[in-house]
C-alpha cells in the first residue's frame, strides 16, 4: 500500500482487526488497489497453485482474506515468492521452495539455541524477516513473536528480558547502541540487510549484547553465511561450497538443495576467499550501496539529479562512516543558476522522484566537481565545498 500511495492518504493504525473492511469504509482500498494487493499476496504465497486466488476479489474483510490464504497454503506450501526492494526501478521476484528456507532454519536453530522470545524489528513479507520472525520462532518452539518496530530504542530495552532474540538491521541496531542504554544479561541479536560496522558490534557487545549474529545473503540466495565476532570473516553455511572454478574473487556459489541437486548462484558482491569456507565481502558488482537494509545506486540517483534543469552536473555516495548512513550529494549549478535557490529546490526535486533511501541527505553545491591529482572524482566532506560557493543543507 506504500508503493500504490506514495505520499497519500495514511491507513487505518495497526493491529487490523479481522473484522476490519478492505474498502473505503476500513482499510481504504479502491478497485484498482485491491487487484494490485490481491495479485501480490497470490503471488507471494502461489495461491494460484490451489486455484482460489480469485476468492480474494471476493470476499470483503481482512480475516476473510487470512482464511482464503490459510486454505490456499493447506492445498500447497511448496514455494513461496519474496520480492527485492525495487531500489533500481524493478522490485524483483524470487522465488525459494520451503524445503529449501527450512533447511537454512535448521542450521540457523543451531546458532540461536534457547531463545525464548523472537522480537522482530523487521517485516515478516521480506525473506530475512521471514526466516528469522516467522520459521525460526516455530522451529525453537518459541514463546511468542513481538513486533518492536514502533518501540523507540529505550523503550525496547525496557521490553528486553533474558532469552530474547533481536532481529533487527544495522540502522536499527545504530539507534539501540546510542539510545538505549544497558541492556539485560542474556539478549542476543542478529543483523543481515546491509553490512554491520565493526565499531557498532564492538558497540552493542559493550552495552549488554551478548552476541550479535550478523548474516550474510540476498533476497535471490537467502542466507549464505554467518559471523558472530567483530572483524572476523563469514563462514559458508553448510550447504553452500565454494564453486570449484573460481579462483580469487568469486562470484558463484553452489548451494546444495535438501533433495541433493546442487544449484549454482551467481552473487553479486566480490567475495575475497580467507580459506576454503571463510570469506570476506569486498564491493558490490553493481555499484549499489545499503542505505537502511535497502540497495541503492548512487549512478542513478546521479541520472535523477541531472535531470533537474538547473543542475549541470552532479555525483553522489555513500556517506563516510563518520558522516551518517545517508547518501549524500554534491552538484554544479548551470550557469547563472543562484546557488542557494538550486539547494532548496534540489530537495523538493529529490522526494518526488526519489524512494526514501535513495534520496541524498546532504547536498553541497559547487562551481565543479571535485577531483584528485589524477583528475579522477574525489570524496567531499560535510562541509564547506571544495569551491567555496555554499554550505551543504
Amino acid at each position: 500500500m506504500v508503493h500504490l500511495r506514495p505520499g497519500g492518504s495514511p491507513l487505518p493504525q495497526q493491529p487490523w482487526p479481522p473484522e476490519l473492511a478492505l474498502a473505503e469504509d476500513g482499510i481504504g482500498l479502491d478497485s484498482l488497489e485491491r487487484l494490485a494487493v490481491a495479485s501480490a499476496l497470490n503471488e507471494a504465497l502461489h495461491l494460484h497453485e490451489s486455484g482460489i486466488e480469485d476468492l480474494l476479489l471476493v470476499r470483503q474483510r481482512l480475516g476473510e482474506w487470512r482464511e482464503v490464504a490459510a486454505d490456499g497454503l493447506a492445498a500447497f506450501d511448496g514455494q513461496l515468492t519474496f520480492r527485492t526492494s525495487g531500489s533500481n526501478g524493478v522490485a524483483k521476484p524470487c522465488t525459494h521452495s520451503l524445503a529449501s528456507l527450512q533447511q537454512e532454519v535448521e542450521h540457523l536453530a543451531t546458532l540461536t539455541a534457547g531463545a525464548r522470545r523472537v522480537l522482530a524489528a523487521v517485516p515478516s513479507h521480506h525473506i530475512y524477516g521471514f526466516l528469522f520472525t516467522v520459521l525460526l520462532p516455530v522451529r525453537l518452539d518459541c514463546e511468542a513473536v513481538v513486533d518492536v518496530r514502533r518501540q523507540t530504542p529505550q523503550a525496547l530495552a525496557q521490553l528486553l528480558r533474558p532469552g530474547d532474540l533481536l532481529i533487527s538491521h544495522p540502522a536499527h541496531w545504530a539507534l539501540v547502541a546510542r539510545h538505549a542504554g544497558r541492556l539485560p544479561a542474556g539478549v542476543h541479536g542478529v543483523t543481515s540487510t546491509a553490512p554491520c560496522p565493526d565499531a557498532l558490534a564492538q558497540g552493542l557487545e559493550a552495552i549488554g549484547l551478548t552476541r550479535l549474529t550478523q548474516v550474510y545473503g540476498s533476497s535471490e540466495t537467502a542466507g549464505i553465511g554467518t559471523r558472530s565476532v567483530p572483524a572476523a570473516p563469514y563462514r559458508l553455511m553448510p550447504f553452500w561450497s565454494r564453486h570449484a572454478g573460481e579462483a580469487g574473487d568469486s562470484a558463484q556459489l553452489l548451494r546444495m538443495t535438501p533433495e541433493g541437486t546442487v544449484c549454482p548462484h551467481v552473487i553479486q558482491d566480490r567475495l575475497e576467499w580467507q580459506a576454503t569456507r571463510e570469506f570476506r565481502v569486498g564491493g558490490r558488482l553493481d555499484d549499489a550501496v545499503h542505505v537502511g537494509g535497502t540497495n541503492v545506486f548512487p549512478s542513478q540517483v546521479r541520472q535523477v539529479l541531472l535531470g533537474h534543469p538547473d543542475i549541470a552536473d552532479a555525483a553522489v555516495r555513500l556517506m563516510a562512516p563518520e558522516e551518517g548512513q545517508r547518501l549524500k550529494a554534491f552538484i554544479v549549478p548551470a550557469p547563472g543558476v543562484d546557488p542557494d535557490a538550486l539547494r532548496h529546490e534540489v530537495w523538493a526535486w529529490s522526494e518526488a522522484r526519489l524512494s526514501a533511501p535513495a534520496r541524498p541527505k546532504a547536498y553541497t553545491v559547487g562551481r565543479q566537481l571535485p577531483c584528485n591529482a589524477m583528475g579522477k572524482l574525489a570524496d567531499w566532506p560535510l562541509g564547506p565545498p571544495v569551491s567555496g560557493v555554499c554550505t551543504p543543507s
